[in-house]
């Protein structure tokens, strides 16, 4: 006779290797204002899908698109920073 198992016994056995681990968690934490700045971005643009964006929709997507680069530059420049070493 086989066992029946179910989707939440299958899926308990697996949780310890499911949990991210402290380090993706710190990473996560790090990018994640560039992560809502790419969603505001993203919120700007679908605002705009089914209208001919108004100025104001115009210069909306232009600080976002600002906020995203600012972000990507500062956690570029967070990784590039070895520690311990010299500036």
């Amino acid at each position: 006779m086989n066992p029946i198992v179910t989707v939440r016994d299958a899926a308990i056995a697996f949780a310890d290797w499911i949990e991210p681990t402290d380090a993706e968690l710190d990473a996560i934490e790090q990018e994640a204002p560039l992560i809502l700045a790419e969603v505001d971005l993203l919120d700007a643009q679908i605002i705009t899908l089914d209208r001919v964006p108004s100025e104001v929709d115009t210069r909306r997507i232009r600080r976002a698109r600002n906020r995203v680069l600012a972000a990507r530059r500062t956690l570029a420049n967070r990784a590039a920073v070895v520690p311990g070493g010299a500036a």
